[in-house]
């Protein structure tokens, strides 16, 4: 599993140095701020996980990378948008300082902005498959980064700040600000193989326990490790009151919910067999992880 990591990490951050603009083009400012974000560091899990499915489908990791790299930058421009000070106004990300804390706000912003449309030319690079044609990989991202998904999650976070939340609206906030842009990556993953429109659904299924798992996890590490492992502000969602798993039902019943996610997780992958070896892999890795 590790080597398959670092391989496949290697293979995203070769494909991302060449697929953005180089820091000399013109605005340099704003090329400068979009590889400082995207080169900060991060594990690079949403775009393996794309790969991992690919693979494990039948296709090429190769062909799947322009939507590997597509979910990446999304990702990395929500968590730009994420730290500002009108949102949850961090200081540190990935370890290093963040955007705004280097390039000001009204730049950082931008740089959301662009890798957000970024990964859209992106995306607009694959062919299309005989069963999934390029409007459905674009309909595929647009709706995992829109008003319905990850946007939602981000609104119904800021506004459940302070209050009590009940199980089920904290499980929709996972839902739409982790899971649903996570679930997207592995089924772009499978569409790049042509994946089978039963596959595609196992597949969907193993995406939406896998990504609350992560963020259920990521509630439990906020609590329980320091920044410096983080590589971000540790405590951060006790001091801004958020509604987490550990502030709803505790530390160990969240561990509990996190385990029994992952082991949805898995069920889903039954259909694929031997094939879904490096899946299940991540998904253990995932529910082990310290940062």
């Amino acid at each position: 599993m590790k080597e398959y990591l670092i391989s496949r990490q290697k293979m995203v951050e070769d494909a991302l140095q060449a697929y953005l603009p180089k820091p000399s083009v013109k605005p340099k400012t704003i090329h400068k701020a979009m590889r400082y974000s995207v080169f900060a560091g991060g594990k690079r899990l949403r775009p393996i996980l794309c790969l991992a499915v690919a693979e494990c489908c039948g296709g090429e990791a190769a062909g799947a990378l322009p939507l590997a790299c597509a979910v990446e930058c999304i990702h990395t421009y929500s968590l730009i948008h994420d730290d500002l000070p009108c949102m949850d106004n961090d200081d540190l990300r990935r370890g290093m300082p963040t955007s705004h804390k280097v390039f000001g706000e009204a730049i950082a912003v931008l740089t959301g902005d662009a890798l957000l449309t970024f990964a859209f030319e992106l995306a607009a690079q694959v062919p299309g498959w005989p069963r999934y044609s390029l409007k459905d990989v674009i309909r595929e991202l647009a709706i995992a980064s829109g008003s319905r998904s990850l946007i939602a999650g981000q609104v119904l976070d800021l506004e459940s700040e302070g209050k009590r939340v009940s199980l089920p609206l904290l499980r929709f906030i996972h839902e739409s600000k982790t899971a649903a842009l996570l679930r997207a990556t592995i089924r772009l993953g499978a569409m790049s193989a042509n994946a089978t429109p039963a596959r595609l659904h196992s597949l969907s299924d193993f995406g939406m326990a896998l990504g609350l798992a992560f963020q259920v996890i990521d509630d439990i590490l906020d609590v329980t490790q320091s920044s410096e492992t983080l590589g971000k502000s540790a405590g951060k969602d006790l001091a801004s009151e958020k509604a987490t798993y550990p502030s709803v039902i505790g530390l160990e019943a969240s561990r509990k919910v996190a385990r029994k996610l992952t082991e949805e997780a898995h069920r889903s992958l039954k259909p694929f067999g031997q094939k879904a070896e490096i899946l299940h892999g991540l998904a253990d890795y995932l529910l082990d992880r310290e940062y």
